[in-house]
């Protein structure tokens, strides 16, 4: 899979029960090792991610990128007491 960062900014994100997560706001890059390492959004769907919680989705949660970005998995629902849950992507409180 080879995108350009601007073909991949602006795009919805969809997990893999169809709900829409967000919008790509910027593309998270491993600057050591100079490849995407996820995909940024700050304003998560209300309905599966806790108001004022910005989120990174880890970018071997992404199935493919095309008109959208479809995720091959997501948690239920994020919130900003993740506690020691392992499968929530990095939050960040705004």
């Amino acid at each position: 899979m080879l995108e350009t960062l601007s073909n991949i900014i602006g795009l919805e994100i969809y997990e893999p029960r169809g709900l829409f997560v967000g919008t790509v706001d910027e593309v998270v890059i491993d600057v050591s090792t100079m490849r995407a390492c996820g995909l940024y959004v700050e304003w998560a769907n209300p309905a599966i991610v806790d108001e004022n919680i910005a989120i990174s989705i880890p970018f071997g949660w992404v199935r493919g990128i095309g008109d959208a970005v479809i995720l091959r998995t997501f948690p239920e629902s994020v919130g900003a007491d993740t506690g020691s849950r392992q499968d929530v992507p990095l939050s960040f409180q705004r």
